[in-house]
């Protein structure tokens, strides 16, 4: 349990906002599945996107509960701010500022973690849109930029003189983008150099992961994000494990097929036809890919061109799943 401003966060698995992932019905599977807080895709601080319609999708909430947290993502401190302020106006009640993302379309334009290069910019950024609301603002960063130049401590501190009341960090630079070793030590320096709330974000896909990052860096959280895409009960097995150091099973086929039924009908109702037919493409295929004639159904399953032919495949398969369990 912590606190982000007045909010207090009850379970210590966050999910990670992923750009294309974290929709409204993606969120609210994970919080019924004990995720204490999670974090929209990111939305583009320039206010001539704010009118499209992938932005308009990725700030609405539905009857999520408090808080929620919209991330944001942008360059210049005066648009920061003015993006902060129209979230909050659209039911905001957490601004998350991008300052980890490391994709290069981000990045060549100065944001997301190309930003940790220019800690004064930081600073200015996090200070314009800290004093432009009246709601908690958190951040999420990298290590630093490369391996030459890791300052996610020199960042921190700057983020907890601004006002920032939580902070994310993912450990690895911008440069490693999401290979090679985490660098769970620097959480760790974070941490000890902080007095606000820090998340352990990288690699923790499994609950013996989770707690020994929570016990290695001393972080209040752990943020799930790719682990997350296709598993999303991974946020009750943590909360599990961590309450009573036993491991959860995995859920059954019938109740991971009921789960993928309500996550697709779910996207069809948010996105309508066409887009939740391709959109659900994705999640699904994460769901079934690793299972025995997964990848087989889901070049199939990618052709249907109906909703209602993906509900009656995707029945289909678990039915014959079901039934080729029993038979063994």
């Amino acid at each position: 349990m912590f606190t982000i401003g007045p909010y207090t966060v009850q379970n210590k698995t966050i999910l990670a906002p992923m750009a294309g992932v974290t929709d409204l019905p993606f969120r609210q599977l994970c919080r019924e599945m004990g995720a204490g807080l999670v974090v929209s895709e990111m939305v583009a601080s320039d206010p001539s996107t704010w009118g499209t319609r992938k932005s308009r999708l990725r700030i609405q909430f539905g009857d999520e509960p408090a808080p929620r947290s919209v991330q944001i993502a942008g360059y210049d401190p005066l648009m920061m701010a003015e993006a902060a302020r129209f979230n909050v106006g659209q039911g905001a009640e957490i601004i998350d500022i991008n300052m980890g993302c490391p994709a290069k379309k981000v990045c060549k334009r100065a944001a997301g973690s190309a930003l940790l290069q220019d800690p004064q910019l930081v600073s200015d950024i996090l200070y314009a849109v800290v004093e432009s609301v009246d709601v908690p603002v958190t951040l999420k960063i990298r290590t630093g930029w490369d391996r030459q130049n890791r300052n996610a401590v020199t960042i921190a501190k700057i983020a907890e003189e601004a006002g920032i009341c939580a902070l994310a960090v993912h450990g690895r630079t911008r440069a490693c983008r999401f290979v090679g070793e985490v660098e769970y030590d620097t959480i760790a320096q974070v941490v000890e150099a902080v007095s606000i709330p820090v998340l352990a974000n990288g690699d923790i896909s499994n609950p013996e992961k989770a707690q020994f990052v929570l016990e290695h860096t001393g972080a209040a959280a752990v943020m799930i994000g790719r682990a997350a895409q296709g598993n999303p009960w991974i946020f009750k097995q943590i909360n599990h494990y961590l309450e009573t150091g036993t491991l959860l099973p995995p859920p059954s086929l019938y109740e991971a097929g009921a789960i993928m039924m309500r996550h697709l009908i779910a996207l069809h109702d948010f996105y309508g036809e066409v887009g939740g037919r391709l959109i659900s493409r994705k999640h699904i295929g994460w769901y079934i890919n690793p299972m025995a004639g997964g990848k087989n159904f889901i070049q199939e399953f990618n052709k249907l061109e109906s909703t209602m032919d993906q509900q009656v495949s995707l029945q289909a398969f678990f039915e014959g799943a079901q039934y080729q369990e029993q038979a063994a």
